[in-house]
C-alpha cells in the first residue's frame, strides 16, 4: 500500500477544474481516494477497482452527475489517493478511513430509532439480566434488538422461572446483602437470590449461561431435559415437582412462540432489504437464528451520490459488519441485490467470523417470501422517517433564521458553541463547550475546561478565561497554517489539519456564535475576550436561566423571543446540553477530589501511589469497587495499606451524595 499522488487547488480558481488531476497522473491499480475541502477536512472517501476511470468520471460531464455529488465537487479543493494491492484491502483501507475522518458526503447509515436489546453481563461476578439502548459495553452479552422494550421484559419474565438469573440493580443487590433479606422475585423463585448465598457465585454464572444459551437458539436441550426430568418425577410419584416441571416447559414453549419461525431450525442469516427514493434509503434487518427471527433494526441514509441498490447493499454490509464480534456475522446474509465487490465482501466476512460467509440473492421459496417482508417494512420505515424528518429539517431551519433575525446576524449561524461554568462554592471550578451544527449536537467537538487560580471569583472571570483560552488556541492554529501570514500558495487554510494523525485540530474551527449561560455581565465578558484577542467575526450572546432572556454585550435590554420560538427552543437545548456536559464533568473532578482527601489519612500513601492507584484501575469507581487483594496488585500497595484503602474509601462511599 502506497501513496500514489494527489491534486490541489491553486490561485484563486473554484470548482473541480481547478484541482482535476493532470491526465495520464492516476494509475489504473485498485485504491481508495479522499476529496479535502479548502479547510484539508476529508469531506468523501471511496474506493475504486481502477482509480483513474473512477476519478476521471467525475470530472468529464459535471452537469450530469447526481446533484449532491456536484455540491462535494465543488465543495472540495484537492483529491488524494491511495493505491492497494487487492479489492478486500481497498475496503478495509476505505472503512477505517470512513471511521476516522467521518466525511460529511459519505453515506453512512443511522439508526431510525433508538432500538433496545436484552443484555446479560457476564462480565460482573454475578452476571445481571437487563434492558439496555445504546453502545454496547465489553463483557455483556447482547441478544435481538428488539421492536419495544415491553418484549424483552415479558420474554425474561416467562424465562425466570426456568433460568432465575438476578435482574436487580447494583444498589438494590447490596441492600439485599446488607439486610439478609432477598427480594420478592427472590421470594417467588424468579431469582436465585445470589445476594443471600443461596447460590454460589459458580452455580449463578452457570444458570446465566444456560440463560444465554438458550437465547442463542440452543433451546431444544432445555426443552428436552425438562421433559426428561418431568416424566422421571411422575415415575417416582413427585406429583408436585412434575407439575412445576410441565409449567417451566409451557413457559419456555410461550417465550419461544413469540419468536416467529420462519425458515429451518439449522438456518442462521441476516436478511437485508432496501426501501429508497433519488435522495433517500431506508434498510431494515432481520436476524434469523436457528430458523427463528431473533431480531430486528432499522437504519435512514441520504444518498451523497447516483448509487444503485447493489452499491447501497455493499456499503450497508461494510459498515453492519466493519467491527462486528465473530459471533454476530451469520454464515448467510441475504440481500435485495448483489453488490459490485461481493467476492471481496464475502471474503472480508468470512475473515471476520473465522468461517465461510455467503452473501445471497435469494429467488425463490420461504427466503424469498421473508426478504419481501422485510422490504416491506422498509418501505414503511422510509415513510414514517420522511415524515419525521420533514418536521425536523423545517423546524431547525426556522430556528436557526429566527436567532439570526432576533440577533441581527448576517446569516444564520450554522455553528454554535456554548460555554458554562460549574462549581461547588466557587470550588472546583470547571466549565464546557458544546458544539451544534446545523442545529444538531456534534459530540466530537466538545470540549472541558478544568479552571485554576479563580477560586471565589465567580462565573464571570471564569468565562472570559475560557473564551480566552479556546480562541487563543484557535489563532494559533492558523497561524501554524501561515493563514494570518497572508496564506502562502498551497497552504491549508483557517481550520487546519494535524499533520501528525491528519485529523482536525482541538480548536481549529471557530463559531458563528458564542453563546454564554448567564445575563450581561457574563456576555460582555465573553465579548471582552474576544474584543483583546482581535477576532470580530464571531458574534456573541447570553441566555439567562431565569426569564429566558437572550443578551447581547453592551445592550441595556435584552432581546425577548417568544416563548414559542423555535429559536429560543434551539438556545435552550444548546444551553442545557452545556449545563449538562458542565455537570458531569464538575461531579467527576469532585468525585475523585473527595477519593483523594479520602485516601489523605492512609499511612504510607503519598501523591505518587495515589496517581499509580488511579493510573491502574482508570477511573475513581473502579478503584472504590475493587478488593484489597486487587489493590494489593499495584506496584508499591502491601497488604496492611491495601486495608487501610478498603476501609477509608468504605467510609467516604457512605458519606458520598453522588
Amino acid at each position: 500500500m502506497a501513496n500514489a499522488g494527489v491534486s490541489r487547488a491553486s490561485g484563486t480558481t473554484k470548482g473541480p477544474a481547478s484541482y482535476r488531476p493532470a491526465p495520464g497522473s492516476i494509475p489504473e491499480s485498485p485504491g481508495v481516494y479522499r476529496f479535502r475541502d479548502e479547510h484539508g477536512r476529508v469531506i468523501y472517501v471511496g474506493k475504486a477497482k481502477s482509480l483513474r476511470q473512477r476519478l476521471n468520471s467525475y470530472f468529464a460531464d459535471f452537469a450530469g452527475l447526481h446533484p449532491r455529488t456536484q455540491t462535494m465537487l465543488t465543495t472540495a479543493t484537492a483529491v488524494d489517493w491511495t493505491v492497494v494491492n487487492t479489492e478486500v484491502e481497498a475496503l478495509q483501507l476505505e472503512y477505517s478511513w470512513i471511521k476516522e475522518f467521518d466525511p460529511r458526503f459519505n453515506v453512512k447509515y443511522r439508526d431510525d430509532k433508538s432500538y433496545p436489546y436484552l443484555a446479560v453481563t457476564m462480565g460482573e461476578e454475578f452476571p445481571r439480566v437487563q434492558v439496555l439502548r445504546g453502545a454496547k459495553q465489553k463483557g455483556t452479552r447482547y441478544f435481538g434488538p428488539y421492536s419495544h422494550a415491553w418484549a424483552i421484559r415479558e420474554t425474561v419474565d416467562l424465562l425466570l422461572r426456568v433460568f432465575p438469573v438476578r435482574t436487580c440493580s447494583a444498589g438494590v443487590f447490596r441492600r439485599a446483602a446488607r439486610i439478609g433479606r432477598p427480594c420478592l422475585l427472590g421470594d417467588i423463585g424468579k431469582c436465585s437470590a445470589p445476594c443471600v448465598n443461596r447460590v454460589t457465585p459458580d452455580e449463578h454464572r452457570a444458570i446465566a449461561e444456560d440463560f444465554c444459551d438458550f437465547m442463542s437458539g440452543a433451546t431444544a436441550r432445555f426443552i428436552k431435559r425438562l421433559e426428561r426430568e418431568m416424566r422421571e418425577a411422575a415415575a417416582v410419584e413427585e406429583y408436585e415437582r412434575a407439575a412445576r416441571l410441565r409449567d417451566d416447559i409451557q413457559a419456555l414453549q410461550r417465550a419461544l412462540e413469540k419468536q416467529a419461525v420462519v425458515l429451518g431450525d439449522a438456518t442462521d442469516c441476516d436478511v437485508i432489504a432496501l426501501a429508497e427514493d433519488a435522495l433517500e434509503a431506508a434498510a431494515q434487518v432481520f436476524y434469523v437464528r436457528g430458523g427463528r427471527i431473533r431480531g430486528q433494526r432499522g437504519w435512514v441514509v441520504e444518498k451523497v451520490e447516483e448509487a444503485g441498490t447493489g452499491e447501497l447493499v455493499a456499503r450497508f454490509l461494510l459498515q453492519m459488519y466493519g467491527e462486528a464480534a465473530a459471533d454476530a456475522v451469520p454464515r448467510e446474509v441475504l440481500v435485495p441485490a448483489e453488490p459490485p465487490d461481493a467476492e471481496a465482501l464475502a471474503e472480508l466476512l468470512t475473515e471476520r467470523r473465522g468461517s465461510r460467509v455467503e452473501i445471497r440473492v435469494p429467488r425463490r421459496g420461504d427466503k424469498k417470501t421473508l426478504l419481501e417482508t422485510v422490504e416491506r417494512n422498509a418501505k414503511e420505515a422510509l415513510t414514517q422517517h420522511k415524515l419525521r424528518r420533514a418536521s425536523d429539517l423545517t423546524a431547525r431551519s426556522r430556528a436557526l433564521e429566527e436567532i439570526a433575525e432576533a440577533l441581527d446576524l448576517d446569516q444564520a449561524p450554522l455553528r454554535i458553541e456554548c460555554y458554562d461554568v460549574s462549581h461547588i462554592q466557587g470550588d472546583d471550578v470547571v466549565a464546557s463547550m458544546v458544539v451544534f451544527e446545523d442545529g444538531l449536537a456534534r459530540k466530537s467537538e466538545y470540549r472541558r475546561f478544568a479552571i485554576r487560580g479563580l477560586a471565589g471569583q465567580g462565573d464571570v472571570a471564569s468565562i472570559y478565561e475560557v473564551i480566552t483560552r479556546r480562541f487563543r488556541r484557535y489563532l494559533e492554529e492558523r497561524s501554524a497554517t501561515g493563514e494570518l501570514d497572508g496564506n502562502p500558495l498551497n497552504a491549508p487554510v483557517g481550520e487546519p489539519i494535524d499533520p501528525e494523525t491528519g485529523k482536525p485540530r482541538k480548536f481549529a474551527y471557530a463559531p458563528n456564535l458564542v453563546v454564554v449561560d448567564g445575563g450581561p455581565a457574563q456576555a460582555a465578558a465573553a465579548q471582552r475576550a474576544l474584543d483583546e484577542l482581535g477576532v470580530d467575526d464571531v458574534s456573541v450572546c447570553g441566555l439567562a436561566k431565569r426569564l429566558e432572556e437572550v443578551w447581547l454585550p453592551g445592550d441595556d435590554q435584552p432581546v425577548i423571543l417568544p416563548r414559542s420560538s423555535e429559536g429560543l427552543y434551539l438556545l435552550q437545548r444548546v444551553r442545557d446540553e452545556a449545563h449538562r456536559f458542565a455537570i458531569t464533568y464538575h461531579r467527576a473532578k469532585r468525585s475523585k477530589s473527595m477519593t483523594e482527601s479520602a485516601l489523605d489519612g492512609v499511612a504510607g500513601l503519598g501523591p505518587a501511589r495515589k496517581r499509580a492507584l488511579l493510573q491502574h484501575f482508570g477511573s475513581v469507581k473502579r478503584l472504590k469497587a475493587a478488593t484489597a487483594e486487587q489493590i494489593r496488585e499495584v506496584p508499591g500497595i502491601g497488604p496492611a495499606v491495601a486495608e487501610a484503602i478498603v476501609a477509608a474509601l468504605g467510609k467516604s462511599t457512605k458519606g458520598d451524595d453522588t
